[in-house]
């Protein structure tokens, strides 16, 4: 399976599907849909992964938008017994 990356300047272009169907690419990928059940706007990424309901068609938009986001790329957390230098064998 191969993972397409996008660059965080690409927008989320928005297609309206029908009635109560948002759907949202990225450089002419799927990446996304927002879906009104009636009480709430539902957000599914571009592998179907529930990211929430929001009250609003702009706040169900926006939460697509974030989870595109790159996120920061810092030093890993590791636990500590990982961190520590490798031993040699007492004889």
């Amino acid at each position: 399976m191969s993972t397409t990356t996008f660059p965080p300047s690409d927008p989320l272009t928005w297609k309206q599907a029908d009635d109560d169907v948002h759907v949202a690419t990225r450089a002419g990928e799927f990446a996304g849909f927002v879906e009104f059940d009636g009480s709430a706007h539902l957000v599914r990424d571009n592998h179907g992964a529930e990211l929430g309901a929001f009250g609003s068609l702009d706040e169900a938009f926006r939460a697509l938008e974030d989870a595109h986001e790159p996120t920061p790329q810092g030093p890993a957390f590791l636990p500590r017994a990982w961190r520590r230098r490798a031993r040699r064998a007492r004889a």
